[in-house]
């Protein structure tokens, strides 16, 4: 059963969409469960400024994503590498423990959008690692 914050952010997700010219942009999939999500960040001194998310697969993933991308708009990029999967499922009052893999993918495409920015701004990041698939 989904928390109703889940529900609304399945039946309203927020920030869906992409941005053109993005700071950074990670994409992050699950094969077990076809989950794919795409989070995209305008990132201006050091800020971001606004994020948004293209998320194929199920409702919580979805809901993952527009929460996530919820959380770090107005927040600098070293805040942003705090918010983790917990942080994500606490947001949204709880995930059923077969869905908190979404909650991972959307902690692993802000980073991955992270490591983008930061890799085409010649940034190192404290505490920012390479995502799973650069390090093969």
């Amino acid at each position: 059963m989904y928390s109703d914050k889940v529900m609304d952010h399945i039946e309203n997700p927020r920030n869906v969409g992409e941005i053109a010219d993005a700071a950074g942009v990670g994409t992050v999939g699950n094969a077990k469960c076809g989950d794919i999500m795409r989070i995209y960040l305008d990132i201006r001194d050091g800020v971001i400024m606004d994020a948004k998310f293209k998320t194929f697969g199920c409702g919580a993933a979805i809901a993952t994503s527009s929460i996530a991308t919820e959380m770090v708009i107005g927040k600098t990029v070293q805040e942003a590498l705090s918010i983790t999967n917990r942080a994500v499922m606490e947001a949204l009052d709880g995930l059923p423990p077969v869905k908190i893999h979404c909650s991972c993918l959307a902690e692993e495409a802000l980073r991955a959008a992270l490591w983008d920015y930061a890799q085409r701004n010649g940034l190192v990041i404290e505490g920012l690692e390479a995502p799973k698939a650069e390090e093969e």
